[in-house]
């Protein structure tokens, strides 16, 4: 590709803070926009050459076949793009991100990419332009960037290519925050109108919504060493009683993995003869068999956690390890503990 900035490029990257930020906090002020729940995604087209590129630098083109199709039928010629990768679900009028769905396209199967990029086909959502044609417009604000992306954008129309919203209003941003959550989305993102686009550094803000709850450990995976606690398995009971999965909790280190295997031992489920019960399998439609293997547990061990969505009845993303709750009962940890945001539709996200 022979584009006016040097590949592979690192996005620019945000640093977590409770609240959003005052409009005149800093100079030149901010501007807000939603932050998408998908994978982020630098879009480099020079021609027919597309090259979409992930946080970490690797090609996502395998994976996204129909996002390729994509951009070269609608982005410019010769462009670099700053974006997120999306999958919606749902019916008319109430869609939201599915996290999981979007998750499953990374696989290693040709076929099954194949497949759900036409059972569950990604989007493209704009949020940053940093290169069109010869011109690098990295050393621009992000105010200017934004008003060259709006031009690009006027001349195309497309269902799975969006520029995101954006609002100069701190009560506007909040209302998003509060409400757009119930659409699947994760908080929001502030971006000074000065600041030119660095790349790996956390120089924009970001505000995810941020809860707690507790939960029963209900087993756990050994880590892939061999030895110690890989990821705890939690659950939680629902209004008739049943525990049901709820996700995990991992990345433990070394000296907590060993004394968690340790403390977990006497909880550690076994038939008549010692050897740990066989039906130990937690399965859905995105795990392998092996992946799914685990060891039960006694459901008596009770644990907050910290989590930012559940979505369905599983924690959308892995959930952080708070305190163990001795004082609280196995029993005690319900589903309806958990706020869910009321309903909104994507659609009204996207086409805002």
């Amino acid at each position: 590709m022979q584009l006016p900035l040097d590949l592979p490029i690192s996005p620019m990257l945000a640093k977590a803070v409770d609240a959003v930020p005052a409009q005149d906090s800093v100079p030149g002020g901010w501007s807000y926009e939603p932050k998408w729940d998908g994978f982020r995604c630098i879009v480099c087209r020079d021609g027919d050459e597309v090259e979409l590129l992930s946080r970490s630098r690797k090609s996502l083109n395998r994976y996204f076949p129909e996002v390729v199709r994509l951009v070269r039928e609608t982005l410019p010629t010769r462009c670099i793009v700053d974006s997120e990768l999306v999958v919606r679900t749902g019916e008319p009028r109430a869609q939201r991100l599915d996290w999981e769905s979007i998750s499953a396209r990374v696989h290693p199967a040709a076929s099954r990419v194949e497949r759900l990029s036409r059972e569950t086909p990604a989007e493209l959502v704009c949020f940053d332009l940093l290169a069109l044609g010869d011109e690098d417009l990295t050393a621009l604000g992000y105010r200017e960037r934004r008003t060259r992306l709006e031009d690009v954008f006027a001349g195309i129309d497309s269902p799975s290519l969006h520029l995101t919203r954006v609002t100069s209003s701190q009560d506007e941003a909040q209302r998003w925050f509060e409400t757009f959550e119930g659409a699947g989305l994760d908080g929001v993102v502030a971006k000074r109108n000065d600041d030119p686009y660095q790349q790996n550094k956390r120089v924009m803000l970001k505000i995810k919504h941020k809860r707690t709850a507790e939960a029963v450990v209900v087993g756990y995976r050994v880590h892939k060493s061999g030895a110690g606690v890989g990821s705890l398995l939690l659950g939680m009971y629902d209004e008739h009683g049943e525990l049901l999965p709820v996700g995990g909790i991992g990345a433990f280190s070394n000296t907590m993995r060993l004394t968690l295997a340790e403390q977990l031992e006497p909880l550690v489920l076994r038939d008549e003869d010692g050897r740990v019960q066989q039906a130990a399998k937690e399965r859905n439609r995105y795990t392998s068999a092996a992946d799914a293997a685990f060891l039960p547990l006694d459901p008596q061990l009770v644990v907050e956690v910290a989590f930012d969505q559940l979505e369905g009845r599983r924690f959308r993303h892995a959930v952080t390890l708070v305190r163990f709750r001795p004082d609280r009962e196995p029993s005690s940890c319900l589903l309806e503990q958990v706020d869910r945001p009321i309903a909104y539709d994507l659609a009204e996200v996207l086409q805002g």
